[in-house]
């Protein structure tokens, strides 16, 4: 095992720079103060605090205060203050090099882990050091802002306060990805992620997230934030109103989608007379996705649109007089309501299909 290093260890030639001080009058020269700074750096490379050092430095200087000149104590004083100015300056300097280097580190097993690169082995290994047991099953959430934020920002210093706080010894992962905050858990501890949702959306101004599903090795990391990610984007193209969504809530969205062509030829058939109606097509979908959110209620519906029933049920009629589908009609109301979700998963009409 390897000894602890002692704070006596980086006082080589301390008293002699005192001594000679106290005599001559001079003051430190270049390469002492230069020495003074790699002692500083050794020591907290060594992992000694640097408050330890500095009273280990006045220590030396009293012990030797019996044999220097009576008339060099400002001298002395003055020699005190520099060296000890010039080991604290290498002590910090090596301190912010640590940082940048674990922050550096941390940085690109991040990149690694959420992008799947790397060897799996190595990832492991190296994810133990942040907390993580990859032989566990994982999941990731991911909340997002109207502004980006990253690993500085107060959201995230606000979120990290709150989760240490009520989850200070479990192990979980907070950190920050192209402007979002993005935390790992594992997959039997939920209520870290539906915390760290519910603290997210407040902290970035009322942002949204999204929570993937637990999945088990490092792959599994990569396909929880994946589905995360996929939520997210699927809650703009939707329009979805929840603050919070769940990867396991939406799977219905990516099967709709999994063929584009047969869902584009649902969109173009069953929503494409509606560009026929003055206004063209996307006045009927808002009503139409207003009418199957409220449960086909009409009055409901028209409320949310800021109508009159009456104006809703023309709207209803004439939705069914162009394409031929009956909305009311639970026959017809499947078809046309995929194709209402299918038209905004592709964003049409606005964009082709």
């Amino acid at each position: 095992m390897t000894r602890p290093a002692e704070p006596d260890e980086f006082l080589a030639g301390y008293a002699r720079i005192l001594a000679e001080v106290c005599a001559t009058g001079r003051r430190l020269t270049r390469d002492e103060l230069e020495s003074l700074r790699a002692q500083g750096e050794q020591s907290a490379e060594a992992g000694l605090g640097l408050r330890a050092l500095v009273r280990r430095h006045l220590s030396a200087a009293r012990e030797l205060s019996p044999t220097l000149q009576p008339a060099g104590v400002e001298r002395v004083l003055t020699a005190i203050e520099q060296a000890v100015d010039a080991f604290a300056e290498g002590h910090e300097r090596a301190q912010r090099l640590a940082v940048r280097q674990e922050e550096a580190a941390r940085r690109e097993f991040i990149d690694d882990l959420l992008y799947g690169r790397s060897d799996l082995g190595r990832l492991a290994e190296r994810a133990e050091r942040f907390g993580l047991l990859l032989s566990r099953a994982h999941a990731v959430a991911v909340a997002q802002g109207r502004t980006p934020v990253d690993d500085t920002h107060p959201a995230t210093r606000q979120v990290d306060r709150a989760l240490v706080a009520r989850f200070g010894e479990r192990h979980f992962l907070l950190t920050t990805k192209d402007g979002r905050l993005v935390c790992i858990a594992p997959g039997d501890q939920d209520d870290v992620l539906a915390f760290f949702a519910k603290q997210a959306h407040a902290a970035t101004e009322h942002g949204r997230a999204a929570i993937g599903r637990a999945h088990p090795g490092a792959g599994g990391v990569v396909h929880s934030y994946e589905e995360a990610l996929n939520a997210l984007d699927l809650a703009d193209r939707l329009d979805l109103g929840e603050p919070v969504m769940r990867a396991a809530d939406l799977l219905v969205y990516p099967v709709l989608t999994r063929d584009r062509q047969a869902m584009a030829d649902l969109v173009r058939s069953a929503l494409g007379p509606l560009q026929q109606a003055r206004g063209g097509a996307k006045p009927h979908i808002d009503t139409l996705t207003a009418y199957f959110e409220a449960g086909c209620v009409a009055a409901e519906a028209a409320r949310r649109l800021r109508l009159s029933v009456r104006a809703l049920t023309y709207r209803l009629e004439r939705i069914h007089t162009l394409t031929g589908t009956n909305p009311a009609d639970p026959v017809h109301r499947y078809t046309l309501q995929t194709a209402v979700i299918g038209a905004r998963l592709l964003g049409w009409p606005d964009n082709d299909v």
